[in-house]
């Protein structure tokens, strides 16, 4: 059994909604009841928009492959409508994003999905959340906890408590 460490986001439409109905999702296939953060806003990352993200960390536990993990978190993603543009070059607004950030002391670096999520250390949107729940676990690679990584976080941008 492998203890996952996901970031939800939503910046479209009835933002708690969509974290809510994707938890529940969650929540079916985990293999225990997942741990959840608070619910932090934060300004878009990478792109425009006049719509902040919601925010929140799970963390779930799972024996699918983390590619399975994948195929089920896409397929929650676009039941809640979220529509995937293949010829978008960056970011964009959207109701629902789910992350997989940390699957066990996995590392995996292929096409479809890196383990650990790249550039997940660089962000305070990511990292303040998972500080919520997993402070103490220590990110693979950076022999760091997230409480050091957050504290050494070189991102300037806004992460506020929503609940």
């Amino acid at each position: 059994m492998n203890q996952v460490l996901l970031l939800l986001g939503s910046n479209k439409g009835d933002r708690l909604n969509f974290l809510n109905l994707a938890l529940d999702r969650i929540d079916q296939i985990s293999l225990k009841t997942p741990v959840v953060s608070h619910i932090y806003e934060s300004e878009p990352w990478g792109f425009d928009s006049k719509s902040w993200f919601l925010n929140m960390a799970v963390s779930m536990q799972t024996e699918l492959s983390p590619l399975d993990l994948l195929d089920k978190l896409m397929e929650i993603e676009s039941d809640l409508g979220r529509k995937r543009d293949p010829e978008a070059s960056g970011y964009e607004s959207r109701e629902i994003d789910i992350d997989i950030i940390l699957f066990g002391e996995i590392i995996l670096e292929g096409e479809r999905l890196t383990i650990p999520h790249p550039r997940a250390y660089q962000r305070k949107f990511v990292l303040v959340p998972l500080n919520d729940i997993a402070s103490d676990y220590i990110f693979p690679g950076s022999g760091k906890s997230m409480g050091e990584l957050l504290k050494d976080c070189p991102d300037k941008s806004e992460v506020q408590l929503w609940c």
